[in-house]
């Protein structure tokens, strides 16, 4: 699997926008966008990428929650390249709502949906064994302190991602966690542990 990161040299405020590719680019991969930012140059290079012969460019979307940042460009992406768009609620432009735990092939792999509450109520991390990375969109997997406050469903999650094998995340924002991601992941468990419950 290839992932592309088409925000990374954004000049306006935006969320990253993964771009995933199967390795061979076969026919049954699924060419997919992980949020959509805010960025129009989006666009542009996701036309210039090869995405494989005789395929949708874009042929899904998943957005990790609502925000603006991650959501502003989908009527342009939905104008220009026709994708299913996958979100945990429905809201303007969402084709298919996700459950938790459902899985999902993007590219070449498949995906666990994870629900996150907390930072906000339809956040979602994307989880693939086979490759052991997660996009964990705005979910917050590095928590340094006990002072703050915590949702148990966002326990819950947590707990359950600190179970999986990740050697990758992929952030909303910001670049990717690859140095130590088990033990920053089980010391932000235990620091959600320690803090005020809500």
């Amino acid at each position: 699997m290839k992932i592309i990161n088409l925000t990374c040299d954004s000049d306006i405020y935006s969320s990253n926008v993964y771009f995933l590719l199967g390795d061979r680019k076969a026919i049954d991969d699924v060419n997919v966008l992980i949020d959509v930012g805010r960025d129009p140059l989006v666009i542009e290079k996701i036309k210039k990428l090869n995405t494989g012969a005789g395929k949708s460019k874009v042929e899904k979307v998943l957005l990790t929650h609502g925000h603006y940042d991650h959501v502003d460009l989908l009527p342009i992406i939905k104008d220009e390249f026709n994708p299913d768009v996958y979100a945990f609620h429905s809201f303007n432009g969402v084709t298919h709502v996700l459950r938790d735990g459902q899985t999902l092939r993007l590219a070449d792999r498949w995906f666990e949906i994870i629900h996150t509450p907390g930072h906000t109520s339809d956040s979602i991390c994307l989880y693939c064994e086979e490759e052991a990375v997660l996009f964990s969109g705005d979910t917050s997997l590095i928590i340094t302190t006990t002072n703050g406050s915590h949702q148990e469903d966002f326990t819950r999650s947590l707990e359950r991602i600190a179970r999986k094998s990740i050697t990758a995340v992929y952030p909303g924002h910001g670049p990717p966690l690859t140095f130590k991601v088990k033990q920053s992941i089980y010391a932000s468990l235990d620091n959600v542990r320690k803090s005020k419950k809500i």
